[in-house]
């Protein structure tokens, strides 16, 4: 049972239009900045924001064909876990996750006995009577993802399940997250702007950037090859785009580089922060590709400290501590920068 989905809204300054398609089973993780159009497709494929044009269909079941089909958000076979978890003040954990089950015309008792059951698989039965307001942040996530899976939808809408998660709670309820996904046969849209919970628990990789689609794959493919800043600044890469000849590639916003292996035309280089070196002089050594640098602002990363520098390129660098001591870095400082021309991949624009 494919999921095809071909989503255009059109607004007076937006307009969306994102065409994939899914297999069963299959995980796919929306992301992009703000105002990309990762809501609005959640909403459209949910049916609270109907088509301007395009198509909506999940196995033989038409949702959405402007401008004569559309099937409203209670009659789609659809479960959502909106970021607030949105679960009912006034009703017990088993009556949250029945609720879906009742409104689609389940008997209380045979409802309520299929929540016990999925309370029990996300290991909450200690918690059945209890009220959204005597749950932690996790728990209640876990409650609102069983009400959204205890109907048995064909799709199945996140949006920002983790976000609201304090992050050692995160670690384990996205490992609990990954298990359920695993185990559900159905189609699963992720939206999220956390590259790690993309990384974990998606398939595939849908990239969106003023409402259309700038890169889509694997999630290790989209890490090793970005092809746009958004991207390569959520995997932490620094990333240029320029014209190769042989080993050297002149690069569009200034500056040189030598690359390991030769290519010809238009490509991508790309190396991690880590393999910036920063000295007080011009490097010698090993070091093929150095430029002068201006220090624009630094950035605290658990051991590291980011440096931004401006250049011919412009690079992030990632240093210790001990090493912004022992240079001085600080804003204005005038550094060199070092890179090795085999910490450089390099692949076709």
């Amino acid at each position: 049972m494919t999921l095809h989905a071909h989503l255009r809204v059109t607004r007076a300054r937006f307009a969306l239009d994102l065409n994939f398609t899914a297999a069963p089973g299959e995980v796919i993780a929306l992301l992009g900045p703000n105002g990309a159009g990762k809501t609005t497709a959640l909403r459209a494929l949910a049916g609270l924001t109907p088509l301007t044009d395009g198509v909506l269909r999940v196995g033989e079941s038409l949702w959405d064909a402007p401008p004569s089909v559309f099937v409203p958000p209670e009659h789609r076979s659809a479960g959502v876990v909106f970021q607030e978890y949105l679960l009912f003040a006034h009703l017990s954990a088993l009556d949250n996750v029945a609720f879906g089950l009742r409104s689609r015309g389940m008997r209380r008792g045979p409802a309520r006995d299929r929540a016990a059951a999925w309370l029990e698989r996300v290991g909450l039965s200690d918690h059945a009577h209890a009220r959204p307001r005597q749950l932690s942040g996790g728990q209640a996530q876990r409650v609102a993802l069983a009400r959204a899976l205890a109907t048995d939808p064909q799709l199945l809408l996140l949006d920002e399940p983790l976000a609201a998660l304090d992050a050692g709670t995160r670690l384990q309820v996205r490992a609990d997250l990954a298990r359920h996904l695993r185990d559900y046969t159905g189609h699963t849209v992720l939206v999220t702007h956390d590259p790690l919970d993309a990384m974990v628990l998606a398939d595939r990789l849908i990239i969106l950037e003023d409402g259309v689609v700038v890169q889509e794959g694997p999630p290790a493919e989209i890490a090793r090859r970005p092809r746009s800043d958004y991207v390569a600044h959520l995997v932490g890469l620094n990333l240029y785009r320029g014209v190769a000849s042989g080993t050297r590639v002149t690069l569009a916003d200034g500056g040189t580089l030598t690359v390991p292996e030769p290519a010809t035309g238009e490509v991508y280089t790309a190396f991690p922060p880590t393999a910036v070196g920063l000295h007080r002089d011009r490097p010698d050594g090993s070091a093929r590709n150095a430029w002068p640098v201006t220090v624009t602002g630094l950035e605290q990363y658990a051991n590291t400290t980011r440096v931004r520098l401006e250049g011919a390129p412009s690079v992030s660098a990632d240093i210790t501590t001990a090493a912004v001591a022992d240079l001085r870095i600080q804003p204005g400082a005038q550094l060199w920068a070092a890179v090795k021309a085999t910490e450089i991949h390099t692949y076709p624009a």
